[in-house]
């Protein structure tokens, strides 16, 4: 018992030291001046559960202009970006050995022509000879083939000739309805066949996203599921739902093809632009607070609520796990409850406990 004594003291003493720094820690943050900060209501919102992927956007109403003759060209009448009408001349591919074989047809046919001039009076007297005995019926027969055949040829080359000239109109690149040219990849004397692409011609209106999915998501899209366009900072853009859904999963990368429409009323989205898009699966309600009231120890976030302190209302620190950013507001996955009141404003010249005048 007596050596029992000793530590009974030491104990008794480091009790009346803790006491003594209790009461001097609760009188500093008495003696703390009350700082004003801005408060938020912490609420439940709708928040998806969501990924997030490329999008490519195409147009419904935009053409490959490609040739339909081979040659070279000669002359481009527009530029990139022009607004063209319906039939407008675009482009040139040389057309003088076409020319040529049209020139060369219609002489031809002028000879043709006379050799049935000839057949055709040799037949009218051929005609008048027969009914008058002088010769036989052979002879008339002759004359008739003669005729005939010349009259056929006349009207196969008249429809060679209308072939080639349609042909002709071929070399002349017209625009096939009023738009908007795109990238002009050829240069005079550049030589194109049908396979070539010349310009894209863009009627504007409507876009379709293009968005490719892992195929383990398939089962968690459907038509009506909401896809979110972003804007470079992640802020909303376009929201828009999913109209189709591939029936099958591409065997080459397991990933599953899915569109939506994208209006464009303000011609800001352009055909073949890549864009961040959002696809949820389904809407979940979570708390979500602004950026501001966010701040970070190391890996750990913290948010600042009003509790009730010695003094009245002060900040108490609260550690949190975030989930995504929407906008400028993080998604609170643990640590906040609705009711609770959110500091957040000044949230950098805090600490725990201090004294604070809530300003809505």
């Amino acid at each position: 018992m007596i050596q029992l004594r000793p530590l009974l003291c030491v104990f008794a003493a480091t009790l009346l030291c803790l006491s003594a720094s209790c009461k001097k820690a609760v009188q500093a943050t008495k003696a703390m001046p009350a700082f004003p900060v801005k408060v938020q209501k912490v609420t439940l919102q709708q928040v998806g559960d969501s990924g997030e992927f490329l999008a490519t956007l195409q147009s419904r109403n935009a053409a490959i202009l490609q040739p339909e003759v081979e040659g070279q060209i000669t002359k481009i009448f527009v530029a990139s970006g022009a607004s063209v009408a319906a039939g407008q001349s675009i482009m040139e591919i040389d057309p003088r050995r076409q020319q040529a074989t049209v020139n060369q047809q219609e002489a031809t046919k002028q000879s043709q022509q006379a050799t049935l001039a000839y057949n055709r009076a040799q037949l009218e007297r051929s005609r008048k000879l027969f009914e008058a005995g002088v010769i036989s019926r052979q002879e008339y027969d002759n004359a008739v083939s003669a005729n005939d055949a010349s009259q056929a040829t006349v009207e196969a080359t008249d429809a060679s000739i209308n072939q080639q000239r349609v042909q002709l109109h071929y070399f002349t690149v017209r625009a096939p309805s009023s738009g908007i040219i795109g990238d002009i990849p050829v240069r005079v004397g550049d030589r194109v066949t049908n396979t070539t692409t010349l310009t894209t011609l863009d009627r504007g209106g409507e876009l379709e996203a293009y968005i490719s999915i892992p195929s383990e998501r398939a089962a968690d899209v459907h038509n009506g599921s909401v896809v979110e366009l972003l804007n470079e900072d992640g802020s909303l853009s376009v929201s828009t739902k999913v109209n189709f859904v591939s029936p099958r999963i591409d065997t080459a990368n397991q990933l599953l093809l899915i569109k939506a429409p994208v209006p464009n009323p303000d011609h800001r989205f352009r055909n073949d632009q890549l864009l961040h898009a959002r696809v949820v699966w389904k809407q979940l309600s979570k708390p979500m607070i602004p950026v501001t009231a966010m701040s970070r120890l190391g890996a750990q976030s913290f948010v600042f609520v009003v509790a009730q302190g010695p003094a009245g209302a002060a900040a108490q620190q609260k550690p949190v796990k975030l989930g995504e950013l929407i906008g400028n507001s993080y998604v609170v996955e643990e640590g906040l409850n609705p009711g609770e009141t959110v500091i957040v404003s000044g949230t950098q010249n805090l600490v725990d406990g201090m004294p604070v005048i809530p300003q809505a």
